[in-house]
């Protein structure tokens, strides 16, 4: 008797590949901008624009490391690793959550210190960098606004590079500031804001993160629907053990136990019964990789009282 069926054998590719050559660009950009700014600091001694470097250099590490995330979450599965390396993607957004967090405490710390004790600043070199690096932002926000929603690994790129946007303002706001007042602080003061900017970002793609890898239900499947959608199959008596996770971004998974009438076991009725589960969740829920185990009515699972 067919008591099992697995929809999807391959994964299709990632939210982050079919935007590969997005994260490239950005990141050729990002270290043309990085460079400026050191110059810049250099010249003008503004701590607001070497904080904004730093940032931007671990918006280029973590730029890189999508991108070679995408290529290893390209590969085909193995024996060992059934679902390939997808993961890695989810692994990547991980880490350039910690580096923007890590950066945004540098930031803060520097700020402070700098507010204790002010430094001559050339606010002409700072506010011409800063404008330079605005633009690229703006770029990039505009490349990635769309895909962030499909890929945590790119949602980490678009808020690291949102961050280095507010960073610019900050630094253009100081240096106009500095220039107009003399008040040397507010070079400090952008340091702070800059920092307090990237916190909040950090912390809510690391909670996306841990939930991706708790294999917390998908944020846009709702489990009571799932539920409500497979039991209105016709043939179907009740869904039970029902899970559903999310692999890699843009790729969730479901797996769920089918209780079916006895006529459903019949050759064509099964194959049109598998279809339907197959396409009520392809069509009303986005998901695409799923697994069933069709059971007929009176079967016993010693598990079912703890999934159901």
């Amino acid at each position: 008797m067919p008591s099992g069926h697995s929809h999807s054998h391959h994964l299709p590719p990632t939210a982050s590949a079919r935007h590969r050559w997005r994260l490239a660009l950005i990141l050729v950009l990002t270290l043309v901008v990085l460079v400026a700014e050191v110059v810049g600091s250099a010249l003008s001694g503004s701590l607001a624009l070497l904080s904004d470097a730093g940032h931007m250099a671990t918006d280029a590490a973590g730029l890189g490391l999508a991108l070679a995330a995408t290529r290893l979450a390209a590969r085909a599965p193995t024996q060992t690793r059934t679902f390939g390396l997808a993961r890695v993607e989810v692994l990547a957004a991980l880490v350039n959550g910690l580096l923007v967090l890590a950066v945004g405490v540098a930031v803060v710390t520097g700020g402070i210190g700098r507010l204790i004790r002010p430094a001559m600043v050339e606010p002409a070199s700072m506010t011409a960098i800063a404008a330079a690096g605005l633009i690229v932002n703006v770029i990039g926000l505009i490349l990635l606004r769309g895909p962030s929603s499909e890929s945590l690994n790119v949602r980490g790129a678009y808020l690291e590079v949102m961050g280095d946007l507010l960073g610019s303002v900050a630094v253009l706001v100081a240096g106009g500031v500095i220039a107009t007042t003399g008040w040397v602080r507010a070079d400090g003061v952008a340091s702070l804001v800059i920092g307090v900017l990237i916190a909040p970002r950090a912390y809510s793609l690391l909670r996306e993160v841990v939930h991706v890898l708790l294999e917390g239900t998908p944020r846009t499947v709702d489990m009571g629907e799932v539920r409500r959608h497979l039991a209105g199959v016709p043939g179907v008596c009740a869904v039970h053990d029902l899970h559903a996770w999310t692999i890699t971004s843009g790729a969730p998974a479901l797996t769920a136990h089918v209780v079916v009438v006895p006529e459903a076991f019949a050759p064509e009725a099964y194959h049109t019964l598998l279809d339907r589960l197959r396409d009520c969740l392809h069509g009303h829920f986005d998901v695409t990789h799923s697994t069933f185990q069709v059971e007929p009515m009176g079967h016993t699972d010693p598990d079912e009282a703890a999934h159901a």
